[in-house]
């Protein structure tokens, strides 16, 4: 990811979850591998990445990680890959990071954002399989880092947390089956708008009059692969923003002027 260029048509600031909008995390769309860039078969997917764990009660949550370690990443860094051996899990003590799928083609989708007090890379502690995505930081972040075995310590001995795993993957489910069929009808324009109102969600700061700034850049691609769609339709739909005065560019960010032109472009 480029820190220093200033961003273009089809680059977006980025930046702490904004008070007053949803404090829950919010999904993010992602593209079925034989679809990606297809607007007419409508085939997107929003789900959140492995986030079992962060449902859990917080004194199970807190049990858990009592004795974690600490870990840093650097922006751009990956946590894991995908593929990789999911030989224990991450806490975001502070930071961003992105949950990423990748197509036989090479093109890349980010299905999920995850921030301060959620948990990645739970769901292979579960199904021991390899890790199913990859996580990589958006921007300098910390962590607390528990080991497969501690986990399998920790609950081991108490048949109430796999009853709490089954009731939140059951709603899991039901989530991506609500999911699918809301953004199987999004139009490029309600992707790309849904997106930045996620990205508002996470990393939006009050510009005062309703405004939002979002002061931390992200690539294009990085933006495309969040909305699910090809990166110059990105740019066309933020031009046409701009124009339109729904967002204004303001040096090295972004500035979301009228979101509630934006979520009637999600709802049309």
């Amino acid at each position: 990811m480029d820190h220093d260029a200033a961003p273009g048509d089809d680059e977006v600031a980025f930046p702490a979850r904004l008070a007053g909008r949803s404090g829950a995390a919010r999904q993010l769309p992602m593209s079925n591998a034989d679809t990606l860039y297809d607007q007419g078969s409508g085939m997107r997917v929003s789900q959140r990445s492995s986030l079992i764990l962060s449902r859990l009660p917080p004194q199970m949550t807190r049990q858990l990680f009592a004795s974690a370690s600490k870990h840093a990443a650097k922006a751009g860094e990956a946590l894991f890959v995908a593929g990789d051996r999911g030989d224990g899990c991450y806490r975001v003590e502070q930071g961003l990071v992105k949950i990423t799928v990748t197509s036989d083609r090479g093109e890349e989708r980010i299905i999920a954002l995850v921030g301060a007090g959620e948990i990645i890379g739970e769901l292979s502690l579960i199904d021991h399989q390899p890790r199913s995505a990859s996580a990589i930081a958006l921007c300098d972040s910390t962590f607390r880092y528990i080991t497969r075995q501690a986990f399998e310590d920790c609950t081991k001995d108490d048949p109430e947390t796999y009853k709490d795993l089954a009731a939140i993957l059951a709603a899991r489910l039901r989530e991506t089956d609500e999911a699918l069929a809301a953004a199987s009808f999004l139009s490029v324009r309600g992707c790309v708008a849904r997106t930045l109102l996620e990205l508002a969600d996470y990393i939006g700061k009050d510009a005062g009059r309703g405004r939002i700034l979002l002061d931390q850049r992200i690539s294009g691609k990085d933006l495309a692969a969040m909305a699910g769609v090809a990166r110059e339709n990105v740019s066309r739909v933020l031009s046409d923003l701009r124009k339109r005065g729904v967002i204004e560019q303001c040096s090295q960010s972004y500035v979301l002027k009228d979101v509630r032109a934006l979520e009637r472009e999600v709802h049309q």
